[in-house]
């Protein structure tokens, strides 16, 4: 898979309403305490996230959630893609393993589930899960741009 068709991908992705948006960027800050929490429970948290980078990691929750809040309220594809493809690379680059990616996200989605009502759920959970099935193909790419010299954390 090429960017291109991660970008065509992500456009079948139906932007959350503005009220399940709202409801979302409510919970961002308990969402992401509850995920730093688990995440630093476990006790292979420095096989995912390399030896020094807890902070970074805690850091990267609360702002990839935002980041995705921000997706909700002004979907677009292409900015979901480059961004996604920007941070997986870049964190690569600080220590991060590709194992740290489903860990984190199989979290996130464990608690939306729990902090969400059902419905503000439904309309999210499309994006996580698609970030969820495409983390082969980001490794694919940012690999393959690391060797072709257009890096994405580099920009």
């Amino acid at each position: 898979m090429d960017e291109q068709k991660l970008i065509q991908s992500a456009q079948k992705l139906k932007q959350p309403s503005e009220d399940s948006t709202n409801v979302y960027y409510d919970k961002i800050d308990e969402i992401a305490e509850e995920l730093n929490r688990i995440m630093l429970a476990r006790p292979d948290i420095g096989r995912l996230i390399g030896k020094g980078n807890t902070e970074m990691m805690e850091n990267n929750s609360r702002n990839y959630l935002r980041f995705m809040g921000a997706i909700f309220h002004s979907y677009d594809p292409m900015v979901l893609v480059q961004t996604s493809l920007w941070a997986f690379r870049a964190y690569r680059s600080h220590g991060f393993f590709v194992e740290y990616w489903p860990a984190n996200l199989d979290t996130t989605v464990q608690i939306l589930k729990k902090k969400l009502p059902e419905p503000v759920y439904k309309e999210v959970y499309p994006f996580f899960e698609w970030l969820i099935v495409n983390i082969p193909a980001f490794v694919l790419i940012t690999e393959a741009m690391v060797k072709e010299g257009t890096d994405p954390s580099r920009y």
